[in-house]
């Protein structure tokens, strides 16, 4: 006789209860309490509450204490990096970013959220650009490049505190950029006000970028297209975020 499985119930209690947890929280817009969470999923809250600190101890969800609500943590971003690392975003994003370097006549690039940092998985180099710090695999700071600050700016704001708790989480490589969390709450809010991020000689001296977020499904910043080209010359800041977040559109497009 062959068993209906439809019928019976998972084989790792624990683990289909963890996993709903987390996918849970990643179609939530905001924190959400525990409470909630134990009666959304029907599951007891003292179950809850000990997931919840287990995933915490892995970086899997922040407990914003103040609030009393839960929130995902960096090491869930890591999961989503991954994932887009391991071909089908790069895949998606390549030729959309080949053609975007083609249209500006500047190198372009895909980047992920890693943590507070930048993890590039596409770089298109145009024809007689020099090169440049976004080599595929290269790591950055997120607050100081087009990409990062794109993605920062469409995460929850009470994600970027916990990235950026205190001024010992901002880092500089040119002496320019934002170095405490205040000033960053204000680059970002213009940053969702223009609908797109730029940096000018904060990653490197003598060169400028725009970047766009893309969205998943769920809203969540899987990824910033970017555009990078010399200060002085190349493309009006203008036509280059417009030409990017045509690009960062058509990439969440194919995504979905």
């Amino acid at each position: 006789m062959i068993s209906d499985k439809s019928t019976r119930g998972p084989q790792v209690p624990a683990a289909d209860q963890t996993l709903r947890i987390l996918r849970h929280l990643a179609t939530r817009p905001a924190p959400v309490a525990a409470s909630a969470i134990a009666r959304d999923l029907g599951v007891p809250r003292s179950t809850v509450h000990h997931l919840l600190n287990t995933l915490a101890e892995h970086g899997f969800v922040l407990h914003l204490r103040e609030e009393r609500r839960w929130a995902l943590g960096a090491a869930a971003s890591e999961l989503a990096g991954g994932f887009a690392r391991q071909q089908p975003l790069a895949r998606l994003g390549r030729p959309l970013a080949a053609a975007l370097a083609d249209r500006l006549g500047e190198s372009t690039h895909l980047g992920v959220l890693s943590g507070a940092d930048v993890v590039y998985i596409v770089e298109e180099r145009a024809p007689r650009r020099p090169a440049l710090v976004t080599d595929v695999g290269v790591r950055l700071p997120a607050h100081l490049t087009a990409t990062g600050r794109a993605m920062l700016a469409a995460l929850p704001r009470e994600q970027v505190r916990a990235l950026y708790p205190n001024a010992s989480a901002f880092s500089t490589r040119t002496g320019r950029g934002p170095d405490r969390p205040g000033e960053l709450r204000e680059l970002l809010r213009s940053i969702r006000a223009a609908g797109f991020a730029s940096e000018d000689g904060e990653v490197t001296d003598g060169t400028r970028s725009v970047g766009a977020v893309v969205l998943d499904a769920s809203d969540w910043p899987i990824a910033a297209v970017a555009a990078t080209w010399s200060s002085g010359s190349g493309p009006t800041e203008q036509d280059a975020a417009s030409a990017v977040m045509a690009t960062a559109v058509q990439l969440q497009q194919r995504l979905r």
